[in-house]
């Protein structure tokens, strides 16, 4: 039994599952498997059974997933500890964005701080909102577009950021594109219409649900797809409208139309999620720093 053991089987069962643990561990997924076929082994009985695409720990293993996450906590810690002496000229962080902010923000930030600590080594994870909140012991700083929710890990601290505007989009074809109505559109209309959303566990799908559910519209599903190009394709496709974040707009060729919603734009606030909120290393608090002061940018 090695430490490496033990943190890897903590991160399978935060996940109960070996492919995202592995993701999350930056290893293979074999990698991860191997591992935990050689702590079975040790302990001569089952650790945990396969249950559909994920894992269920038996009680052995839920047991045993209480010391694994107790010294994985330890383990960072000293990493952190590790870097705080240093300072920034080495280290290493581990940042997890939800979609928005994985594609349309962290891509220019990562590249600033590069510029400012070339030697520190980056590493990113990226999924919905409820998978980065999920993902958090596995990370140092994270980005996502939804409620955090209640269930945060303890000593993690939750960071206001940037306000975001969720906007329709539709072909320039498309009825309510047609009117003339300065660019903004009442919820309601859209009752009429086929809707494009993106995956369960989308921050952009809660807040939109929410919206449509306080205004008593009915939504006309017509197709759930991941991601936001995703969205996008699917909408130019003529599958129905579409709900997106309006900064992933910026680069559009003008083939779709985007509309804000009206009385009042859907917005919401992109929030930073810090664990070991307590004692963070060095490297998290400059690039906490760096992200609030670019909040307007």
């Amino acid at each position: 039994m090695t430490p490496d053991q033990l943190i890897t089987f903590a991160a399978v069962a935060e996940h109960r599952n070996i492919s995202r643990a592995a993701v999350a561990l930056h290893l293979s997924q074999p990698a991860v498997s191997g591992q935990l076929r050689q702590l079975q082994d040790e302990f001569g009985e089952p650790l945990y059974q396969r249950d559909g695409r994920g894992v269920r720990l038996t009680p052995a293993g839920e047991q045993l997933a209480s010391y694994a996450a107790r010294l994985r906590d330890t383990w960072r810690q000293a990493h952190a500890y590790r870097d705080a002496l240093r300072g920034l000229e080495q280290g290493t962080l581990r940042i997890g964005a939800s979609t928005t902010p994985a594609s349309y923000l962290l891509p220019y930030l990562i590249a600033e701080f590069h510029r400012r600590y070339p030697d520190v080594t980056v590493h990113t994870a990226n999924g919905n909102t409820t998978e980065i909140v999920a993902a958090l012991g596995s990370v140092d700083i994270a980005m996502i577009e939804g409620p955090a929710g209640a269930d945060l890990p303890p000593d993690t601290a939750v960071h206001a950021w940037r306000e975001d505007e969720i906007v329709a989009i539709m072909p320039r074809s498309h009825p309510l594109a047609q009117a003339d109505s300065g660019g903004r559109i009442e919820l309601a209309a859209f009752g009429a219409y086929p809707l494009v959303l993106r995956e369960e566990g989308s921050g952009v799908r809660q807040t939109v649900e929410r919206e449509f559910a306080r205004a008593g519209v009915p939504m006309r599903v017509a197709l759930e797809i991941a991601g936001v190009e995703g969205v996008k394709e699917a909408v130019r496709a003529g599958m129905g409208v579409g709900f997106v974040s309006a900064m992933s707009m910026r680069h559009e060729n003008g083939a779709l139309r985007l509309m804000s919603l009206s009385p009042q734009p859907l917005t919401r606030r992109l929030s930073i999620l810090v664990p070991h909120a307590s004692a963070p290393s060095r490297v998290v608090e400059q690039f906490l720093a760096m992200c609030i002061a670019d909040e307007g940018g």
